[in-house]
């Protein structure tokens, strides 16, 4: 419900709203250009001849989008969420606004250069999520690094002698991530199952280790905040942070069972993957605990549904994703569709209804000014039926390729009983893409007044940040 007194927190300072909305307004326009590629290579899948330009091509468009998508849209909006809770958390201004800036275009630089040379074809080879070519690596780990900086900073410069639950996670993430991209770019590593090994390590990690600790400390700070009560456990908090760091590093093998690596490397990637349920469902568990007896709240909230939302995809696709590493699963399901219906289920029904959340939950407070609750609505149930019925349609496509597949029917075949599922598949990026933009609509919303008001006293302010 829209609530005509809000303004914007008086602890607030300007600098710091203006780059975290920065922050969030790039994100979004990487967000919808990313989201609208990913369309076309889908609509390729069951129109082969839809755009035939070669710079449109599957193979070059499918890493455009799954780049933008990743290191644009969901990288940039929960760096500009972290940099504002670390601020909120250490009760202190965002150290530098103007070094997160420098970040921040270093970053656009950075795609903008790896949307042109992946659809120009210049590209590092069959090497999923780091297509590109090193020097656009380069300016990217080094924007990563000037932000996890600020936000290493601002934590340092806190008021409060604890570092909250949140910091925990947002820095951590901050941390791995630069070492998660330099051992992936290191050559001594990309050639024969060296490389298969570090690809496994690698799309794994930058989930686990890079969008799960920001998305999950943006989580610890906004639902106590919404909901105006502590988090259930702080202790559930800390054994997640710590679990996570002990078994997720080593599960990427479990995408290669069966494949030529090392048998006991798949074992353990498996039997770390089993691991992974302490910290997800002490995650789950202790944020959806948080809820407890505020099924009012939720209602009342245009925010608290995508949380709710985002934390049920996070226990269940990450438990769909322990369950697919077993053996007897991998028979039939990995190296088809329904891995691409994994992936989107964790990314998009996890990470993505996080982001938004939090989006529509915190930016109110910081620059006063609150999107149109019907489009929020509106942006809520398309991006949810969107993605149900895209990740339902391509894993009924998985189970019917790995079927085939196992039944000793030719390869074609497969492609024939699963290109139905390719049309809904279709459909439902239709409906996410046509969410998205709503929510861009919702963001310019919430855009920063250009004229601050004075600070009300503190009985006019109805939430404080």
């Amino acid at each position: 419900m829209r609530d005509p007194r809000l303004v914007a927190a008086p602890s607030t300072d300007a600098p710091t709203a203006s780059v975290t909305f920065e922050y969030l307004a790039w994100a979004t326009v990487w967000l919808l250009t990313g989201t609208t590629i990913g369309l076309i290579a889908s609509i390729k899948l069951h129109w082969p001849e839809f755009l035939p330009f070669a710079w449109l091509s599957f193979g070059r468009v499918r890493p455009a989008h799954t780049n933008l998508v990743l290191f644009g849209w969901s990288s940039l909006v929960l760096v500009g969420l972290s940099l504002y809770v670390v601020s909120r958390t250490s009760r202190v201004p965002l150290w530098n606004p103007r070094l997160a800036r420098i970040a921040l275009w270093l970053w656009n630089l950075a795609l903008l250069g790896g949307l042109v040379t992946l659809l120009a074809g210049v590209n590092r080879g069959p090497q999923e999520y780091r297509e590109w070519v090193w020097p656009l690596a380069v300016i990217l780990a080094t924007a990563v690094v000037i932000a996890g900086f600020v936000a290493y900073r601002t934590v340092a410069a806190r008021t409060l002698p604890e570092v909250y639950v949140s910091n925990w996670y947002i820095l951590g993430g901050f941390c791995y991530l630069p070492i998660l991209y330099v051992t992936s770019y290191l050559p001594f590593y990309q050639t024969g199952l060296g490389n298969t090994v570090v690809q496994g390590y690698y799309m794994h990690n930058a989930m686990g280790m890079w969008f799960t600790q920001l998305a999950l400390g943006v989580s610890y700070y906004a639902i106590p905040l919404l909901l105006g009560r502590p988090v259930y456990s702080y202790a559930l908090g800390v054994l997640g942070f710590w679990t996570n760091l002990l078994f997720y590093p080593l599960i990427g093998a479990h995408h290669f069972i069966f494949s030529p690596e090392a048998w006991w490397l798949q074992s353990t990637a498996i039997l770390f993957s089993v691991g992974m349920m302490v910290p997800v469902w002490a995650g789950t568990g202790n944020l959806l605990l948080t809820f407890k007896g505020s099924s009012g709240a939720v209602r009342r909230s245009y925010a608290l549904p995508f949380f709710v939302t985002g934390l049920i995809g996070y226990g269940l696709s990450s438990t769909q994703g322990t369950i697919e590493a077993f053996r007897s699963a991998n028979i039939y399901w990995h190296f088809t569709n329904f891995t691409v219906g994994h992936s989107h289920a964790t990314m998009y029904g996890f990470i993505a209804f996080i982001a938004w959340g939090a989006v529509y939950g915190l930016v109110p407070r910081l620059t006063g000014r609150e999107p149109n609750p019907l489009a929020v609505g509106v942006h809520f149930w398309l991006a949810l039926v969107g993605v149900l019925t895209y990740v339902i349609s391509i894993s009924v496509a998985g189970v019917l390729q790995g079927f085939a597949w196992v039944s000793g029917q030719s390869f074609i075949a497969s492609v024939i009983a699963a290109e139905p599922m390719w049309l809904w598949r279709t459909i439902g990026g239709l409906l996410m893409v046509g969410s998205h933009v709503v929510f861009a609509v919702n963001v310019w919303a919430m855009r920063p007044q250009r004229v601050v008001a004075p600070a009300p006293s503190p009985d006019v302010v109805r939430i404080p940040a």
